[in-house]
């Protein structure tokens, strides 16, 4: 098989909504399956057409946020989906103090609380990375007085935590091999897993096997068959990046003798498309990707080194994000690239969309769109987009030519000019490109 064009499992699929994940798939083993919503983006619906649209169309069962954002609060009110909000970096080395803490909860936390389900607070967001020298030293602290203060108002199930970036650990393969960088372990990570192990919080880590890859391990990362990595140490052979390091971060809270500590998921996701020669952001490899990881989310298969556990996960992430800086790839990592940008959203049927040849612009396939995607497209834009395709059946004004790519340029065309020529209406997950040429002539 080619490692660089997955063949889909389930070729009538509309991907990138991932219907199969969080719409139509019923895993019964899964647990707890979460979603990260991020907002930096210009295109996104209302707060609480994505609420509605969680709770009735898929089968997300948790939300995190990465603020704390007072809409997006409210919208989850009365819907019974915990949300795990987060005090962003520069925001709460303050609230290491107990008094300063008290009072954050009952200005942030008591007015939404238990309306808005709230089960985690985030102390900021890969702090031991990006963080500087007062957040350090306030990180522990911080965890320690906003969770005191969620039990003095009364709130004890909310839990405090703070997720990682695997940067933290000085090496991962083979698992047995694992540690914390060393500079982290007396200081910050060993206080902070003793505040876990006493409050009953998981330690949450954000594992991406897409950033560790290389050419020669693309089986390995994409869940593929492959001869695996052998720790000889343990005797355990890893035949995917995600599990290895699940266990590395296991390892290395063992040699701090935290083995009990919980583990759960903040981030973990794939790109669905990239910038020149990241050959592997695609549709399919996403697809294929989340979903190994969500039939693992609560299976209660583990790791082989924690066989059994269930691993609470959140997935990254719900949107495309357009206003992210640092290429294509980092404005593209989201399930749902056209689905409630109609108007009603929510799951409300999409208002039928008509092709129009109106303005001096057309929205085509990208020059080296793969046929599978262009697929997809049609398949979403003739469904859930509301597209009128029969002039592209047998027999219509607009079968002939009959190849994929003309088919697709007609139907996504047609829903770029039905939507209003916004240049995320011609997006379709990378493989829409506008052009002011008339692709008719």
């Amino acid at each position: 098989m080619d490692k660089f064009k997955r063949k889909s499992t389930y070729p009538n699929l509309i991907l990138l909504n991932i219907s199969t994940l969080l719409l139509t798939l019923h895993i019964t083993a899964v647990t707890s399956i979460g979603v990260n919503y991020g907002t930096t983006a210009d295109n996104l619906p209302q707060p609480t057409q994505v609420a509605k649209f969680i709770k009735t169309q898929t089968t997300i069962d948790r939300v995190k946020i990465f603020d704390m954002d007072p809409g997006i609060i409210s919208a989850f009110a009365n819907t019974n989906i915990p949300l795990t909000v987060t005090i962003a970096n520069g925001d709460f080395p303050p609230l290491a103090n107990l008094t300063a803490a008290q009072a954050w909860v009952a200005s942030n936390i008591a007015p939404v609380y238990p309306q808005t389900t709230i089960e985690y607070i985030l102390i900021g967001s890969e702090v031991l990375l990006w963080g500087d020298g007062t957040m350090f030293g306030t990180l522990v602290p911080a965890m320690n007085a906003v969770y005191n203060a969620c039990v003095l108002a009364g709130f004890p199930d909310i839990k405090v935590t703070t997720a990682h970036s695997l940067g933290i650990l000085n090496s991962s393969v083979p698992p047995s091999s694992a540690s914390f960088l060393f500079g982290w372990q007396q200081y910050f990570l060993t206080p902070m897993l003793e505040y876990h192990r006493r409050s009953k919080s998981p330690f949450m880590v954000n594992p991406y096997p897409y950033f560790a890859l290389n050419s020669n391990d693309t089986d390995f990362v994409l869940f593929e068959p492959n001869p695996g990595v052998f720790d000889p140490v343990t005797g355990m052979n890893y035949t995917n990046m995600y599990d290895l390091q699940l266990d590395a971060v296991y390892v290395s809270m063992k040699k701090l003798g935290f083995p009990d500590v919980n583990i759960a998921v903040g981030e973990t996701g794939w790109p669905s498309a990239g910038d020149p020669g990241m050959v592997l952001c695609t549709v399919q490899n996403a697809q294929w990707y989340n979903l190994n990881v969500v039939k693992r989310a609560g299976s209660g298969v583990g790791t082989p080194l924690m066989p059994g556990r269930n691993f609470e996960t959140f997935l990254f992430a719900l949107f495309n994000e357009d206003q992210k800086t640092g290429g294509t790839i980092e404005n593209h990592w989201g399930f749902y690239f056209g689905i409630m940008k109609q108007p009603g959203g929510g799951g409300a049927t999409p208002t039928p969309v008509t092709p129009t040849t109106s303005g001096k612009q057309w929205c085509v396939p990208k020059k080296g769109a793969i046929n599978s995607s262009l697929l997809a497209n049609i398949n979403w834009a003739c469904t859930s987009g509301g597209v009128d395709c029969s002039a592209v059946q047998p027999g219509g004004t607009c079968f002939s030519p009959n190849t994929v790519w003309s088919h697709a340029a007609y139907i996504m065309n047609a829903y770029y000019q039905a939507k209003g020529l916004q240049f995320f209406n011609c997006d379709f997950a990378g493989t829409g490109s506008v052009t002011t040429s008339d692709p008719s002539k």
